[in-house]
């Protein structure tokens, strides 16, 4: 069996940690660089529920997409949840590595797997990263679908082939919309939306759309229609980067001859658990009489309308 300081190794041409974006923590957050490893599980979310689930399958490495400590931390003491991770990886032997910005611009990446789960034609990076002299990386990738389909398909699609949440497909936009040009990124991706405008695409799939910036989206294509909106749960867009992963570790098991077992987690870490549609009418069918009367020309109190 390969020892830890190798199977990092390969994963780093993989996925470099100095092309991280300056804010993120990558790389191994435990483990001990001798350590034999022969069992590697992949998931999202370095939380408790996939570290039970590690210890329970018997891996070595655990290699999350999620940083551990993002924003630095002052104790790993067993009285916080982090705490308890790292107490728990420690305890039975299992190395946590990440890989998140890295592998978000990586050819191929997040967005790459992403494309690849909706059946789309990757074209090109919706961000190039500029130091790729072939231009592949980078944020985003703007994708082909073989054949049109109108927005309502296109998020029947995402329903369908992403892992199922709480939150299913959020639309914006007209649904009968006919969509050719896809941009995609997976995770939060409303900062993007500038060079999904410059993109000229038909539709946006993402993750952690907000009201305002998707409103404002909108409300700049005052001439001609905007691009679709399709908001699906952050878990669910970064998913399949773990079965992307997973098959790229293989690949590289298989060159060196080191017979890993490679495993992708299940397990969903999306911290959304129900959803519940309204059912209430629109406002405008259900104000009280009072508030829906315009004031009277003797009302003299003053107050705003």
């Amino acid at each position: 069996m390969p020892r830890l300081s190798e199977v990092i190794t390969a994963l780093e041409t993989l996925w470099p940690a100095e092309r991280a974006e300056s804010w993120d923590a990558v790389g191994t957050v435990t483990g001990d660089p001798d350590q034999e490893v022969g069992r590697v599980l992949f998931a999202v979310d370095p939380v408790q529920e996939i570290v039970d689930e590690a210890v329970q399958l018997g891996a070595d490495l655990l290699v999350t997409h999620h940083p551990l400590y993002l924003r630095g931390t002052t104790t790993v003491a067993a009285t916080t949840s982090k705490g308890r991770v790292v107490h728990a990886l420690i305890r039975n032997g299992i190395a946590l590595h990440v890989a998140h910005t890295n592998a978000d611009t990586a050819d191929p990446g997040v967005s790459d797997a992403l494309a690849g789960a909706l059946d789309l034609r990757v074209v090109r990076p919706l961000v190039p990263d500029t130091t790729d002299p072939e231009g592949r990386r980078g944020l985003g990738r703007v994708c082909e679908l073989d054949h049109p389909l109108t927005v309502r398909e296109l998020a029947a699609r995402a329903a369908e082939r992403l892992p199922r949440t709480a939150q299913g497909i959020r639309v914006a936009g007209d649904p009968e919309a006919l969509v050719r040009t896809v941009a995609v990124s997976g995770g939060s991706g409303d900062s993007l939306f500038a060079h999904v405008r410059g993109a000229g695409v038909d539709a946006y799939l993402t993750a952690d759309l907000r009201h305002h910036p998707a409103s404002e989206f909108a409300a700049e294509h005052a001439v001609g229609r905007p691009p679709a909106l399709l908001d699906a749960a952050h878990w669910a867009t970064e998913w399949p980067w773990c079965e992307l992963a997973a098959a790229q570790l293989d690949t590289i098991s298989d060159r060196h001859g080191w017979g890993l077992r490679v495993h992708v987690s299940a397990t969903v870490t999306d911290p959304w658990t129900a959803h519940a549609p309204s059912a209430h009418p629109s406002p405008a069918t259900t104000l009280p009489r009072s508030a829906s009367r315009a004031p009277s020309d003797t009302d003299t109190s003053g107050a705003p309308n």
